[in-house]
């Protein structure tokens, strides 16, 4: 799909409003029910829900490293609770270190799109290790997923490997501007293209998680050149062009946000700012990290029928391991030394590992009926949360495009991190706690988009349906 039809369809999808009179439960009534549930479990033999040994695991984690984790949103402060400790996937499913089985809709936040440890991807990991683990040189195997994204994804003619999305937006800030000549970039309140200095300005994802306007530490020179706009809000960008003509190097946006929960672009956004960076010699960046390979074989811009001039990929090009690439036309790329001059270089660029499991992934993407398939389950997903959602006297709304979805607690629309920031996240940490345990492992974040994967079943969409029921009824 391409164009101003998808674009409309996109937001057809995307959003939906289910206005009905908020209900809440006081914390004496949730603490008896909670108790409740597990006598009735008990009672038909069925195992209680504990969270102990991830108590246990992440008490000690605390003395080991910052707040006990290694990405912040992990420590689930924006849900309250105990953040779950995980000790094995496959396919669809999560188990803890305690027992608990989950079906799983945040994918390790989204490379998992096959499914967990797919046999298939398992297999050739185990003989590309026994070759070896990284070679810190070149190897076939680079060639090879190079070739495979540069064929997918319409804006990319060459591609270079790095290792994290972080990494990847990193490289193509640095790459816009030696293109270019010009300092000032434009990114969206709400938007997270990683924890570099330049792009935590509004941020998304766990900035906003946390509530920091901003991250500590970013001197204001880091800063000064980013200027922000609201999110479909192209008249916005448009002044900002009028105010600095000539000093913008490039826009840098998730075409379909995935970081400040699921907002998808509103018609003629995309087209709007394609035209502007033509007509002031600046470049587009679609930051595709969560989108590519997700929406459509070829990303958000195959989807929507857009290309940008430079593109950042991550997480299903890795296939579940460290992964990321910027890619972009021939002659912005020929920048990147040593073909040119902009430096930037990866011990494990590019390593046979990751290489390998991004190769397998994208064979199966590329199989018939995919895409479709993705479509399929997740409109049943979310359509059946904000039925019972409505059903059972919530306010909410949401929406999705293929393998990607999200919702808000509150009536909509939401458009932009303005919008979505009215949810009531704290009826969602009540929501989330409940969800776990009834089995469902959601996102520890209101502002974080959710993922299907071509493992998961109707029946996983069904069962997730039910629970979701059972808890908004209870909150």
């Amino acid at each position: 799909m391409a164009g101003a039809a998808a674009a409309a369809a996109a937001v057809a999808s995307g959003i939906s409003a289910r206005p009905t009179a908020p209900r809440r439960a006081s914390t004496g009534r949730r603490a008896r029910l909670s108790v409740v549930r597990a006598a009735i479990s008990l009672e038909k033999g069925e195992k209680a829900y504990t969270v102990q040994k991830s108590e246990e695991i992440f008490n000690a984690a605390k003395e080991l490293m910052p707040g006990g984790v290694n990405s912040p949103v992990r420590a689930f402060k924006s849900v309250g609770g105990q953040p779950v400790v995980f000790d094995s996937v496959k396919g669809s499913r999560m188990w803890d270190v305690d027992g608990n089985e989950y079906i799983d809709y945040v994918g390790s936040w989204g490379p998992a799109i096959i499914g967990h440890a797919d046999d298939k991807v398992n297999a050739a990991l185990i003989e590309t290790l026994k070759k070896g683990t990284s070679f810190g040189a070149p190897c076939l195997l680079e060639n090879v997923l190079a070739e495979m994204v540069i064929s997918a994804v319409p804006s990319i003619e060459m591609v270079r490997f790095v290792n994290s999305g972080t990494e990847a937006c990193m490289g193509a800030l640095r790459l816009v501007r030696a293109f270019t000549g010009r300092e000032k970039i434009v990114k969206f309140e709400g938007c997270y293209h990683g924890h570099a200095d330049s792009f935590l300005v509004k941020a998304g994802s766990g900035v906003a998680t946390l509530g920091l306007p901003d991250s500590p530490g970013v001197p204001k020179g880091a800063t000064y050149e980013t200027l922000t706009a609201p999110y479909n809000d192209a008249e916005a960008v448009k002044k900002l062009f009028e105010e600095n003509k000539g000093e913008i190097a490039a826009v840098f946006l998730e075409p379909v946000v995935g970081n400040a929960g699921f907002i998808p672009p509103q018609p003629g956004f995309l087209s709007a700012l394609r035209d502007l960076t033509k007509q002031d010699g600046a470049l587009l960046v679609f930051d595709e990290v969560m989108t590519g390979f997700r929406l459509a074989y070829g990303g958000a811009q195959e989807y929507f029928g857009i290309t940008p001039d430079v593109t950042t990929l991550g997480k299903i090009i890795g296939g579940g391991l460290p992964v990321g690439a910027y890619g972009g036309r021939r002659d912005i790329m020929e920048m990147v030394a040593p073909a040119g001059p902009m430096y930037q270089a990866g011990t494990l660029s590019g390593n046979p590992l990751a290489m390998t499991a991004g190769i397998h992934t994208l064979k199966r993407l590329a199989e018939p009926g995919t895409y479709e398939y993705l479509d399929k389950i997740t409109g049943e997903l979310i359509r059946g949360i904000l039925d019972v959602g409505a059903k059972t006297g919530h306010e909410m709304c949401g929406g999705h495009i293929r393998g990607m979805f999200g919702f808000f607690f509150t009536g909509g629309p939401v458009h932009n991190f303005g919008d979505a920031k009215k949810s009531d996240t704290e009826k969602f940490g009540r929501f989330y706690r409940g969800m776990l345990e009834e089995g469902v492992y959601l996102a520890p974040s209101q502002f974080e988009a959710g993922f299907t994967s071509l493992a998961h079943t109707s029946q996983d969409i069904e069962k997730t349906i039910e629970a979701a029921e059972k808890v908004l009824k209870r909150i």
